[in-house]
């Protein structure tokens, strides 16, 4: 038997029933499902400094469990000393099983190891069933060797769905387990 992740496996036996009943969805095919997730983090320092792109790349990597890409520059900044072309980020797009083990890491090891949680904000739907999380330190994921950090840096995780609106997006990434605050 092939190895199927815990929550892929929720989501087939539990998830679908729940939304059917909440929403009247007829059709299973019409209940929202968790395209892909993106974890990106802009490197602004690196305009000076190429070797910071190869620690983002490195700790992308490290914390999803895939391998990360670097962002380039569109344009070129003169206030910036930015040139079109240059590394300035660096991201990492999970589908499939990957998607599903990095949101079971993320929802019950790294979430709960942010000083004072309360909850996620409920705020970064962008009205067509996508979310955005900013994460403020990236020592929040188990994965990481705090020795081996050179710098504290954020990160941003897009939650993109099949969802038409928020209110059925944050219905389906409440049953997969995220933590919204309550109002």
């Amino acid at each position: 038997m092939a190895y199927v992740p815990r929550l892929k496996q929720e989501y087939k036996e539990r998830v679908i029933d729940a939304l059917k009943g909440e929403f009247g969805y007829k059709n299973v095919m019409q209940v929202p499902k968790l395209q892909k997730i993106v974890v990106s983090r802009g490197v602004g320092a690196a305009v000076a400094d190429k070797k910071l792109i190869d620690y983002a790349l490195d700790e992308l990597t490290t914390i999803t469990g895939q391998r990360a890409i670097a962002t380039m520059s569109k344009k070129d900044v003169a206030a910036f000393k930015l040139r079109k072309g240059m590394p300035i980020g660096a991201k990492v797009t999970l589908r499939g099983e990957k998607m599903y083990e990095f949101l079971d890491r993320l929802v019950t090891t790294a979430l709960p190891r942010v000083r004072d949680f309360q909850g996620i904000r409920a705020t970064g739907f962008d009205g067509r069933g996508n979310y955005n999380l900013g994460v403020t330190e990236q020592i929040i994921f188990p994965e990481m060797n705090i020795d081996k950090i050179n710098r504290i840096n954020g990160m941003d995780i897009t939650f993109v769905t099949t969802a038409g609106t928020d209110k059925e997006a944050k219905s389906l990434l409440t049953e997969l387990g995220l933590p919204f605050k309550k109002n």
